[in-house]
């Protein structure tokens, strides 16, 4: 049974194609629906399927998306299976994604061993 999405983050981005590459391959989400130049705009959706949330990223003809407003601006996955952890980070690694320090130390001081 579908669930009736709930909640929906939206970001823009200038790099449409990159952005899904980390969400999708990086990090294990499903593409779940995908427009082109719906009055200037292309878009992807990212999550899990059936599930009631998900990233809507979008890109807006001939518009600097900026960046975002803080180092401190996240989104914050909790994998609690080491298992799932552990494979999300060899993903991630394999599509050549690496750790950095964060702006926050909390986060470093948090995180599992990589």
């Amino acid at each position: 049974m579908k669930k009736n999405v709930v909640l929906r983050v939206a970001r823009p981005t200038n790099d449409l194609e990159a952005t899904v590459r980390f969400y999708r391959d990086g990090l294990g989400l499903d593409e779940l629906a995908r427009f082109e130049n719906h009055d200037g705009f292309d878009g992807v959706m990212l999550g899990k399927a059936g599930e009631a949330h998900h990233f809507e990223f979008t890109h807006a003809h001939y518009h600097d998306a900026g960046r975002a407003p803080t180092q401190d601006n996240l989104v914050v996955f909790y994998l609690p299976d080491s298992d799932d952890w552990q494979a999300s980070i060899a993903r991630m690694k394999a599509h050549d994604y690496q750790p950095v320090p964060s702006f926050n130390p909390y986060w470093d001081k948090a995180r599992r061993d990589l």
